[in-house]
């Protein structure tokens, strides 16, 4: 059973720091790329940062760029995201999800295609 779980959220003020994990299970860790996404009330989700199968590439939107930072803990099949200098316009619901290396290579992209999602943690960056 695929499972993913993202945690670690919480009430912030701004310019402080949050680390968000990614708990997964149920299948091989190390095909799979991960991903950070979120998505704000009246808003589309949006992706935030990826580590793909590798662990050897990352990419970053441009608003988490120089914030924050994704790592792998592959030996308990973790991703995290650092979140460094937030702001209230940070503030939204992060889910995790994995991408098949396989999809990277069809898409030619760093992570391709997240065909498996997590519940939510929800972040609140107050100004």
């Amino acid at each position: 059973d695929v499972q993913l779980q993202a945690f670690g959220g919480g009430f912030v003020q701004a310019g402080g720091s949050l680390r968000l994990s990614c708990a997964t299970s149920g299948f091989t860790f190390d095909d799979y790329a991960i991903g950070w996404f979120r998505q704000a009330p009246g808003k589309e989700r949006e992706e935030v940062s990826c580590i793909n199968w590798r662990r050897d590439s990352t990419s970053y939107a441009s608003a988490a760029k120089g914030r924050f930072t994704i790592s792998s803990d592959d030996a308990v099949n973790t991703v995290y995201l650092q979140m460094n200098s937030l702001k209230p316009e940070d503030t939204a619901v992060y889910y995790c999800a994995a991408a098949h290396y396989l999809t990277a290579q069809a898409m030619g992209t760093i992570c391709g295609h997240f065909g498996f999602w997590g519940q939510g943690t929800q972040v609140t960056v107050s100004s």
